[in-house]
């Protein structure tokens, strides 16, 4: 049997108990971050429902092809160093719903798991589903024997959203997947004009879970304008705008994801 994720060096789970929270934004940014830094990323869409990787790279008009190995994923760039795969990228037109029952949705996953031909990466960040539904186990399980590095948890600061990452928390654990942080996603808002902060959401919410936890925090990402512009339109938010309030944000959580991979190696 063959095993695609022989060359992936480290398996990153992008996840939390709730939708809208941004856990698209934070895997498409983390692997930018990691991509600049010199890594090969890939990203592996496992939202089967609700793919939106391949808009947030301006790839929603590429198809994947078959090789010997299985899928061949579809490459941002030249130097094919971010490679992308999505049910996104199997649908005939991009408005068709994915109306399945859940052996179906799970039997992809496994497929995606096994049957595409990353190469050698760095990092594979998967990003999930809301929730911690039959698809998120699907998931684990499959990619439980090629030993993932841990899963990110993403939340927004207000206690509805936190509640239910804390539930988050209880799934990983009875898993067994490790927990590498918790990133509190649109904890703020500066005004682009005054660069004022207003908390819209409250703040701290996200902060105050990682030490109930005893997890580390892996930082609070902004609201901002600019990153959710080069989301929309497939830019390169990393590289382009350097001066938001939102990259010294990113660019820390990237740098931790580092930092624990070195300390794990060394």
């Amino acid at each position: 049997e063959r095993n695609n994720l022989a060359g992936v060096q480290h398996v990153i789970l992008v996840l939390s108990g709730k939708g809208g929270v941004g856990k698209s934004t934070i895997s498409t940014e983390l692997a930018l971050s990691l991509h600049h830094s010199g890594k090969k990323v890939g990203i592996l869409d496992v939202d089967l429902c609700g793919p939106s990787i391949p808009r947030m790279f301006s790839m929603q008009d590429n198809a994947v092809h078959q090789c010997d190995n299985g899928w061949v994923p579809v490459f941002v760039d030249q130097g094919k160093s971010i490679s992308l795969m999505s049910i996104g990228f199997l649908l005939e037109k991009p408005d068709d719903a994915v109306v399945w029952r859940g052996p179906k949705k799970n039997a992809l996953i496994k497929q995606f798991i096994a049957d595409v031909a990353w190469g050698d990466l760095d990092f594979l960040i998967v990003d999930t589903p809301p929730g911690t539904s039959d698809e998120h186990i699907s998931t684990v399980e499959a990619l439980r024997p090629y030993k993932p590095l841990g899963a990110i948890l993403v939340t927004t600061p207000q206690a509805v959203s936190v509640g239910d990452v804390r539930r988050e928390l209880t799934f990983c654990k009875k898993l067994g997947l490790r927990v590498l942080g918790i990133v509190e996603n649109m904890s703020s808002f500066v005004c682009p004009h005054c660069s004022e902060c207003t908390n819209i959401f409250s703040k701290g919410g996200g902060e105050e879970l990682a030490k109930h936890a005893g997890v580390p925090f892996l930082g609070s990402v902004p609201l901002d304008p600019q990153l959710s512009q080069s989301l929309e339109e497939g830019r390169d938010f990393i590289q382009e705008f350097p001066k938001s309030a939102a990259f010294p944000a990113l660019a820390h959580i990237a740098q931790q994801i580092l930092d624990g991979t070195s300390q794990q190696s060394s």
